[in-house]
């Protein structure tokens, strides 16, 4: 529980910032993990279209309530990874009380460094700043995938879609992105 409290810190101070801080390469995270509320997991994942046949990436996995939500309501294939080798023991934890260990792997790795040439959903909640340094390697996604994030934009990339979703746990509305690979740059002044 202890290690479930550690890990539910990553983006107050974010919010707060308007970006999450990012770790230097080979170091412990330092932002604190905000947990993305449950109904607006299943908002995202829907928004996203999910299906059995996807795999879902969860950058930034937290306590993996977004990979287990993916592999147990849509029975789909579903990687997370996170930095913290805390919130890395809280997702493999709920992975397992899930039952859901044959479609869910979690990696401590560096998102900034994974490999998601077989994914097709990705999701996120680490802040502008991240998202614009993930534009890379999220560009080297399939044509049709489709990544959605909770709270924060990509920074200069239009999104298909901008959902406003309010949490039952503390009424609050925030907004949802969805974006389709190939991704579109957003015009000067569009925003």
């Amino acid at each position: 529980m202890i290690a479930a409290r550690v890990c539910l810190f990553v983006t107050v101070l974010a919010a707060a910032m308007g970006a999450a801080a990012e770790p230097p390469r080979g170091k412990k995270p330092v932002v604190i993990l905000v947990p993305t509320p449950q109904d607006v997991v299943e908002k995202m994942l829907d928004a996203a279209a999910v299906t059995k046949a996807d795999v879902v990436a969860d950058l930034g996995c937290g306590d993996g309530r977004i990979v287990v939500t993916a592999a147990k309501v849509y029975g789909c294939k579903a990687h997370g990874y996170d930095l913290d080798r805390a919130c890395v023991k809280v997702s493999r934890a709920a992975v397992e009380k899930a039952g859901v260990g044959k479609l869910v792997r979690v990696e401590e790795a560096d998102i900034l460094d994974v490999d998601l040439s077989d994914v097709t959903v990705v999701t996120l909640f680490v802040g502008t700043t991240l998202n614009a340094k993930l534009v890379p390697r999220l560009e080297k996604m399939k044509a049709g995938s489709r990544v959605v994030s909770h709270v924060f934009p990509i920074p200069g990339v239009k999104p298909d879609r901008v959902l406003k979703v309010t949490s039952s746990e503390d009424d609050r509305e925030r907004p949802v992105y969805l974006y389709t690979l190939p991704l579109t740059n957003e015009k000067p002044g569009n925003r």
